[in-house]
């Protein structure tokens, strides 16, 4: 039996006391990914009670990499995922931006400075990792595979919401949070509009790095820019493999549904970047197997709540990887909302869920219009708009010119310092 339910699926009075005698809310958060996760092990840190439901049958995550930039990692390491991070992630040391041809474009140093400015190292580290990790924070028995979510509901006399699955079962909770990805059935609750296609898609994937020169094996960033492409790798797994993110212009007449599971092909990954300098040609020569989809986002919401019902990660907001902060800002949301929650009697539900939009929608909504901004200058054929694209990064690649990204502060009232 599930937390908050009676062996009928329905909810239980008096979930958990919080100060005083307080009952706290009963949380049902749909989806397991990072976000969903992180605000599992926050709520956790925090004593709200939940559950979690997830439609897969088994979780699995692909073999590709995420970067952590430090306004995410410092709420990590607050929830306890030092030795995690310590053990399977990579600290970079600085992101290079090249041209397709090798030329030097820009340079960030991170390493031991961006420890200094911003509390946090820049890490890498493969997903399955990072959710194992994750998953580590929660109580499994409150985690449920294989239910799909049909519909939330809210119930009519505003105490809670009703959650019906695809196998017929009906659930009750004082709170849902979809967490269930950028084709969410929680956010068809709010709002009905599709993914924008944005004309572009993305081979992932990993390389080990026994296969490939020497260089592989610096701990950086690597960006390689170029007329119809651009090319992103960085090491995972200890530094064991370079997990590559290749964009690729796609035919806008039919686009492939975005998957994370969608086979792609190694040759045509090969013929786009095989002749582009350096250590792309060695990296596509080297690949085996790679997965592609198409990528999507959506125009920012002015609004993701209702009064029981809010949203978070790429449910909320789905943002293009052209900024790499899309993992990043998932646990940003999970954080606050977290935080907004603690210690919340329910009849303040849709107080604290105000509280949690006015907090996430004005920074997530800035991000999700530069990662889309970015996709329309990093191919740019050789000539004057390239030069000047290149002059202006070389010029804003300083660490200080990331502080709006990676000097804020999410969910600090989660857990002790």
């Amino acid at each position: 039996m599930l937390l908050g339910e009676d062996t009928e699926g329905r909810r239980q009075p008096g979930n958990s006391a919080g100060p005083a005698g307080v009952e706290r809310p009963a949380v049902a958060v749909v989806g397991a990914g990072i976000g969903g996760l992180t605000l599992a092990g926050a709520l956790t840190a925090n004593g709200t009670p939940y559950v979690i439901h997830e439609q897969a049958r088994e979780l699995a995550e692909v073999g590709a990499g995420v970067q952590l930039s430090p306004n995410a990692i410092r709420p990590l390491l607050r929830l306890g995922l030092g030795p995690a991070l310590e053990e399977h992630a990579v600290r970079i040391e600085a992101m290079e931006v090249r041209g397709w041809n090798g030329r030097p474009i820009a340079r960030t140093p991170l390493g031991a400075e961006c420890e200094r400015v911003f509390a946090a190292p820049y890490l890498t580290i493969h997903r399955a990792h990072l959710h194992d990790a994750l998953l580590s924070l929660i109580d499994r028995e409150r985690l449920g595979l294989g239910q799909r979510l049909n519909s939330a509901r809210e119930l009519p006399d505003g105490t809670g919401v009703r959650l019906t699955f695809d196998d017929g079962t009906v659930r009750e909770a004082d709170v849902v949070v979809g967490a269930d990805g950028i084709h969410s059935t929680v956010r068809e609750t709010l709002r009905r509009d599709e993914p924008v296609y944005s004309g572009l898609g993305i081979y992932r994937g990993l390389v080990p790095v026994d296969a490939l020169p020497a260089e592989a094996r610096e701990r950086l960033v690597r960006l390689w820019l170029g007329p119809g492409g651009h090319f992103v790798c960085y090491p995972v797994a200890s530094g064991a493999y370079l997990s590559y993110a290749a964009t690729v212009p796609l035919p806008s007449d039919a686009p492939p549904r975005e998957s994370w599971s969608r086979p792609g092909d190694p040759d045509e990954l090969r013929a786009v970047f095989g002749t582009w300098a350096g250590l792309v040609g060695d990296m596509v020569k080297a690949v085996e197997s790679t997965h592609q989809w198409a990528l999507h986002d959506r125009p920012p919401l002015r609004t993701w709540s209702t009064n029981r019902i809010t949203l978070l990660g790429d449910a909320a907001h789905p943002m293009l990887p052209f900024m790499a902060q899309g993992a990043n800002q998932a646990i940003e949301d999970a954080m606050d909302l977290a935080a907004c929650l603690a210690d919340a009697p329910v009849r303040a539900i849709p107080e604290r869920l105000s509280r949690y939009e006015s907090l996430r929608i004005p920074r997530t909504a800035e991000v999700q219009r530069g990662s889309r901004g970015n996709a329309g200058i990093l191919h740019l054929p050789d000539g004057p708009a390239q030069r000047r694209r290149d002059a202006h990064m070389a010029v804003h690649a300083a660490l200080h010119d990331r502080a709006a990204l990676y000097a804020h502060e999410t969910g600090r009232s989660v857990v002790p310092a």
